[in-house]
């Protein structure tokens, strides 16, 4: 009789696992139930997650997917789970796929019953998109910032040079003297580069429309204004989709657009490539513009767009910081890939319609 329960309650929890494995198995968020570390179930969403076959997986340490110095953090917080009813507090964390690529994800752990015996179930979802829109936020944030700053400076410095100026060109009219020349001269790009800051840093001030661009036809027209500049540099122009319109304030699109191509011919002292591509993917147009020039140092790409920082020796920053503006501005979103020696790419995102990106 006892033998005859005892089977009937293995039948019954035999079941009860199976039914929770059926229900979780179309979860869309990744599930994994383990014990002492080793993996007994993964649903698929946790397969597709960690990019491989759930036959695999099965049977691996979970804390194998950790970064090395979340693993004594994790384990940790998955053996309190064994003893606590409720589900652990979120975790965000890095993990590590079949593949070697890596994700961002979010966690929590609590006990359950599985296969007769006490486990721990933790729950995973990913948080890559998330953390790269709070990251583009971020920066859009600090831009902002960064350009009222730039605008309160840029205006109180430019009225004493101004009016340096006037007294300069007085100066000149009553005595003359070499030196006179020269100082005006560099007052004069003085005053250039903080009235490009001021209108980098406020771009309202553009009292500009919007209107439809074609940039296919702007980025062709653009070309044309570097002809003295292409002897030793090969063009490679790939405009599909050239029908495509976006909308937007024009000249800024054409200064942006100027200022990235400017970047790419001078990244390449004597000769080289410069390809741009234009084409249209997910109700978005994308631009690229990729150099084989010198390259930027990888510590170096997130200060790029940065008033006053310029890889170059005499450059501003201020070109680069009127383009990321106007991208952001538009909706748009704009990556930087680079590499010494090896060149520079510009992969620029635009809404085709306002407020779609």
């Amino acid at each position: 009789m006892n033998q005859l329960v005892e089977k009937s309650s293995s039948n019954d929890m035999l079941q009860n696992d199976l039914l929770y494995a059926q229900i979780i198995e179309y979860s869309v968020e990744t599930v994994i139930i383990h014990s002492d570390f080793k993996i007994l179930y993964i649903n698929q969403a946790g397969a597709n997650l960690l990019k491989g076959n759930k036959e695999d997986l099965i049977g691996m340490n979970v804390l194998s997917v950790f970064r090395e110095q979340s693993k004594e953090k994790i384990k940790h917080r998955m053996a309190n789970g064994m003893l606590d009813q409720s589900p652990s507090d979120l975790v965000e964390e890095t993990i590590f796929c079949s593949d070697g690529t890596s994700v961002e994800i979010e966690l929590y752990c609590h006990p359950i019953q599985f296969d007769g015996r006490k486990c721990i179930q933790t729950v995973v979802r990913d948080i890559s998109t998330r953390k790269e829109a709070e990251r583009l936020l971020n920066d859009r944030e600090k831009l902002v910032s960064i350009g009222q700053i730039a605008a309160g400076i840029a205006h109180e410095v430019r009225n004493p040079l101004t009016a340096v100026k006037g007294f300069l060109q007085l100066l000149k009219e009553s005595s003359s003297h070499p030196y006179l020349m020269t100082m005006e001269i560099e007052l004069e790009k003085a005053i250039d580069t903080l009235q490009n800051l001021l209108q980098v840093s406020k771009p309202d001030l553009y009292a500009e429309p919007i209107t439809r661009i074609n940039l296919c036809k702007e980025l062709t027209s653009l070309m044309f204004l570097f002809q003295d500049k292409l002897y030793n540099i090969e063009v490679e122009l790939d405009l599909r989709d050239s029908d495509q319109c976006i909308y937007g304030k024009r000249n800024l699109f054409l200064k942006a657009f100027f200022n990235l191509i400017k970047n790419a011919l001078e990244a390449m002292p004597s000769e080289g490539k410069i390809r741009i591509e234009h084409f249209c993917k997910d109700n978005s147009v994308y631009v690229k513009i990729i150099d084989n020039g010198i390259g930027v140092h990888k510590d170096k790409l997130k200060l790029l767009g940065t008033p006053f920082y310029s890889s170059k020796s005499d450059g501003t920053g201020l070109g680069l910081t009127q383009v990321f503006t106007t991208i952001n501005d538009h909706g748009g979103h704009i990556q930087v890939q680079s590499e010494l020696g090896r060149g520079t790419t510009f992969n620029v995102q635009l809404p085709i319609q306002p407020g779609t990106a």
